[in-house]
């Protein structure tokens, strides 16, 4: 995708930046060569956005043309509108007085320049207001009376960057725009630039780094180029055209939020931020099978009314869940009513909501692995050695951990199989899906609808290969070609 920073005077900005060409805002809305550009991405980096300024239209053709702009038409009218700029402060209120405490004078002016600040210890602070703005440079007054207030934002142009910031923001601009996968320059001029989100240390990843490395190789092959980013890159997003998320996704953790932001900035994704709130949530996956009809094994959803009840529904053994558990965190299984009291009465101390299912022991799951309404893999996970479930994080050996797996062709799975968990991805719309089915007494049972369902190498690809990479690369590619028709 071509990609350039359009200044008012290209001259005076002196960051040499690869594969991103600086021009004038006049030349982007006079020259006939812009307006029939195809796939292109702005970053509009004028002094003025304000109402038919030449920000302001650089960002209006810029969206009348099909390019994607940064910043777009709708954040330049958010920097105006009072409405929302008291909801952003009522709403991060406690980040803002945690940011500010500590300061002396009552009134203190933010700089932001590409998401960041000077100050490491304002970081979270600019990011907020970078995530909801996307405004390169900001400027941010607050004033104290009885707390801390938003007097006003404004946009800055880089002539109003002071002289002692501008290595700072030359550094933040180099980092919002840069590669830093590569340590030599890349080679060849790539179609899209994909970012693949992972998190060091992630407890249950969804893809081991083979996995990973398979999917870069892949992709620099189709002509994606590809970089890892991580958590704390959130402010770097909108320099890419895909997000491939390859963290463990929970409604209050990072993967969301890039979700939610390349939904917002229309980035192509796998996989939608509907997805994480709808599979992550497991009273929102209950109702849903039980009003579709699909078969699953005998669920109560509990609250502190009817607990004492639900025994009589499910019987025991019976399996409970956090609303919000994922990879078996959070899910628990009572033999006896002393050990379901126990384990209910702490879950529902945390939330209002809990899961309570029969327990339907077998010797494996079946995952259907469905992309976009398509099957895309089918494997047989076995449970973990001496285990009730797949994963048992309790194990004294990391062999032990999780059990056995094998991958066998679509057209092999039985045809139940196969139709539940079809039907069941077609609650949560298009995306990339884990379906976990049960085969009890011939009858299949839907136990979890997964988003971000693993893909790992050896495992996923055992049977299909490397067209399993492919065809989630091809989704990805399809969602950006389907933009610029």
């Amino acid at each position: 995708m071509n990609k350039y920073i359009v200044v008012n005077k290209p001259e005076n900005w002196n960051i040499s930046l690869e594969n991103i060409k600086v021009i004038s805002a006049s030349d982007y809305l006079t020259i006939p060569h812009f307006s029939t550009l195809k796939k292109a991405r702005i970053f509009n980096l004028c002094k003025d956005y304000s109402y038919q300024s030449k920000g302001y239209y650089v960002s209006l053709l810029a969206e009348a043309r099909g390019h994607l702009a940064i910043p777009t038409i709708k954040n330049l009218v958010d920097l105006r509108e009072p409405v929302l700029v008291k909801i952003v402060s009522e709403e991060f209120d406690d980040l803002i007085q945690k940011s500010l405490k500590g300061i002396k004078s009552s009134e203190f002016t933010l700089s932001i320049y590409f998401g960041q600040n000077v100050a490491r210890k304002y970081t979270e602070l600019s990011a907020m207001f970078h995530r909801h703005f996307q405004i390169p440079f900001l400027r941010v007054k607050f004033i104290r009376t009885n707390k801390w207030n938003i007097k006003s934002l404004k946009a800055i142009s880089e002539v109003e960057v002071p002289e002692e910031h501008k290595e700072s923001m030359r550094e933040f601009a180099i980092q919002y725009f840069g590669k830093k996968r590569y340590d030599i320059p890349k080679s060849g001029n790539y179609e899209y630039d994909l970012a693949i989100l992972v998190q060091n240390n992630d407890p249950a990843p969804p893809s081991n780094p083979k996995a990973l490395k398979r999917f870069a190789e892949l992709a620099e092959k189709m002509n994606f180029y590809v970089e890892f980013v991580g958590p704390k890159d959130l402010s770097r997003l909108s320099a890419f055209d895909a997000l491939f998320i390859r963290q463990s996704t929970e409604v209050n953790n990072e993967a969301y939020a890039f979700a939610r932001k390349a939904q917002q900035e229309d980035i192509a994704t796998v996989d939608y931020p509907d997805a994480i709130l709808k599979c992550c949530n497991k009273v929102f996956m209950a109702e849903a099978l039980e009003n579709a009809g699909i078969p699953s094994p005998k669920t109560v959803i509990v609250h502190k009314d009817n607990k004492n009840s639900v025994i009589e529904k499910t019987g025991l053994p019976l399996v409970l869940k956090s609303p919000d558990s994922t990879f078996s965190f959070g899910v628990k299984k009572a033999s006896t009513v002393e050990e379901y009291e126990e384990l209910v009465n702490g879950m529902l101390k945390k939330s209002e909501l809990v899961i309570a299912q029969e327990y339907t022991p077998s010797d494996y799951d079946w995952r259907i692995g469905i992309l976009d309404a398509k099957p895309l893999y089918a494997c047989r996970y076995y449970m973990a050695k001496g285990h009730w479930q797949i994963y048992n994080w309790d194990a004294r050996k990391k062999d032990d951990r999780d059990g056995n797996a094998d991958c066998m062709a679509i057209e092999d799975v039985p045809k139940k199989i196969l139709e539940v968990a079809l039907k069941s991805a077609k609650l949560m719309g298009k995306g990339l899906y884990g379906i976990d089915v049960k085969e009890i007494n011939g009858k299949p049972l839907v136990v979890e609808i997964n988003d971000n369902p693993n893909i790992d190498f050896g495992v996923e690809d055992g049977f299909y290969g490397d067209k399993v990479y492919t065809e989630i690369l091809k989704a990805l590619k399809t969602r950006l070609e389907k933009k610029t028709e």
